[in-house]
């Protein structure tokens, strides 16, 4: 228990030689150190699945989570560590807030691996969903490629159909004209087959003969028209054979999916919220216990530390002034203020 002890100190990061002489403040940097601890732990298994998702190796998951967590690690310790009980709480508020930021911060990069590997079914299938919407969209690009040329052969061979269908109405028209003048139902409503009625009729046959020639000719236009649809067809058949379906296995993929659950689920935006607020009061636990508790025994003496050895650097710097100043007094008036100026200045900004 010792070692697991001095083991969470260490992560804590205090000095073990002070807190051994404070026992009351033991179980407080222990539960601290723990806390840091577990919470490289967690970033460690959070980087290696996320980094598999990556690599697809899980040695080299595993390395660099490892890799990943130790850093995690290090900075809480290093943000815990670097905070000190100086009795100013506003001082203190103003002095957590970077670290408050930056603990936010990792405690977002920590969650949302976990949330992946927590989702991992319901990513998979909204994956699956994607991977579909992405067939469709690109059948629909493919389509959208062909569209314009099938609708303007369309188009074309509607105008041929359509020349001869005007024709052929011409022609039955004029049919009927020449009918109704030999049966006497109208032109000049004689019955009879004379001139008049034969000059209907040629016309009528004249168009008849234009029929025929632009059938002929309009029908070798269509066609062409409609081999060029069929093989244009074959081309789109093609296309459409060669779409691949989009390998969606990548980190942004599965973060873009938990993404779109979130919004259409919201249990699972619930969850999110709840998993993330847990990351986060973990995260900034160490932070807070050492701004909300009050100055122990362990910072009075580590403050008392700390301050003999800021009082023997300005023991120090007073000696070396000395020294500096007796040995400037062999020099001019004007040397010699010059010095004991750049003096005064050096000590105001120590």
């Amino acid at each position: 228990m010792n070692r697991l002890k001095e083991f969470f100190w260490l992560c804590a990061g205090v000095n073990k030689s002070i807190l051994s002489n404070c026992p009351s403040e033991s179980s407080k940097y222990v539960g601290i150190g723990a806390t840091i601890f577990f919470t490289g732990v967690f970033a460690a298994l959070a980087g290696g699945y996320a980094l598999n998702t990556i690599f697809d190796n899980y040695w080299i998951a595993a390395t660099f989570g490892i890799i990943w967590g130790l850093m995690i690690f290090n900075l809480d310790r290093f943000i815990v560590s670097s905070m000190r009980k100086n009795g100013d709480v506003k001082q203190e508020w103003i002095s957590a807030i970077p670290r408050l930021i930056l603990a936010i911060i990792i405690s977002v990069v920590i969650a949302k691996p976990l949330e992946l590997k927590i989702f991992e079914k319901e990513v998979e299938a909204e994956i699956s969903h994607m991977i579909q919407e992405d067939l469709a969209a690109q059948e629909q690009t493919v389509k959208m490629r062909f569209n314009e040329t099938r609708e303007r052969l369309n188009a074309e061979i509607l105008v041929l159909k359509n020349e001869i269908a005007e024709k052929a109405n011409k022609r039955d028209e004029l049919r009927k004209i020449a009918q109704e003048e030999a049966d006497g139902t109208g032109g000049s409503m004689q019955r009879n087959a004379g001139p008049i009625y034969q000059i209907k009729k040629a016309d009528a046959d004249k168009v008849e003969a234009e029929l025929k020639e632009l059938t002929a000719s309009n029908g070798q236009l269509i066609n062409e028209k409609e081999l060029a649809l069929a093989e244009l067809d074959e081309q789109q058949k093609a296309a459409l054979g060669e779409m691949k379906e989009s390998q969606l296995t990548g980190l942004a993929s599965r973060i873009e999916a938990l993404d779109r659950l979130t919004d259409k689920s919201s249990a699972i935006r619930a969850a999110h919220w709840f998993i993330m607020l847990l990351f986060l009061a973990v995260e900034t636990a160490p932070v807070f216990v050492k701004l909300i508790s009050q100055r122990g025994p362990y910072d009075f003496v580590l403050k008392k530390e700390e301050y003999g050895y800021e009082a023997a650097y300005y023991e120090d710097l007073a000696k070396v002034n000395a020294v500096i100043k007796k040995r400037s007094s062999r020099l001019t008036e004007e040397e010699n203020e010059y010095v004991q100026n750049r003096l005064q200045l050096s000590l105001e900004k120590t």
